[in-house]
């Protein structure tokens, strides 16, 4: 596994899984932003089935503000992606590192920032991994 990513496995469905995830994570005063539904666009597009794939964005907006005040090309790196996915019956959720990412900005701030964000996302695995 890359250190930009750290995944964990739910055993629910995706949109159950998804309404777990995003319970945990307003836990920890973050919330989905945008919701990209990759296998129906691919359905829709292409003709092509795939397995369920969302690509999910969490934000916690005075973080993010915070960055941006600083840095604020910093957009291009925002929001933290997770991606839920079905594999083998099961929902994969891989959650963006944010520390490895922003560090990118190489800016005090942003450091800072990802590694509260960072922090807040290892929770909220830590939560859902406790419901399993």
């Amino acid at each position: 596994m890359s250190d930009y990513v750290f995944s964990t496995a739910i055993d629910q469905p995706i949109d159950e899984a998804i309404e777990t995830l995003k319970a945990a994570l307003m836990e920890q005063h973050l919330g989905i932003v945008s919701d990209v539904n990759a296998a129906a666009i691919v359905k829709n597009k292409l003709g092509e089935e795939m397995p369920a794939y969302r690509i999910l964005g969490a934000c916690n907006p005075k973080m993010a503000k915070t960055m941006i005040d600083e840095t604020p090309q910093i957009g291009v790196l925002l929001p933290c992606t997770i991606v839920a996915r079905e594999e083998a019956g099961k929902t994969i959720i891989d959650f963006m590192n944010p520390e490895p990412v922003l560090a990118l900005a190489n800016s005090d701030a942003a450091n800072a920032v990802a590694k509260e964000a960072t922090d807040k996302l290892k929770a909220a695995v830590a939560a859902l991994e406790a419901k399993q």
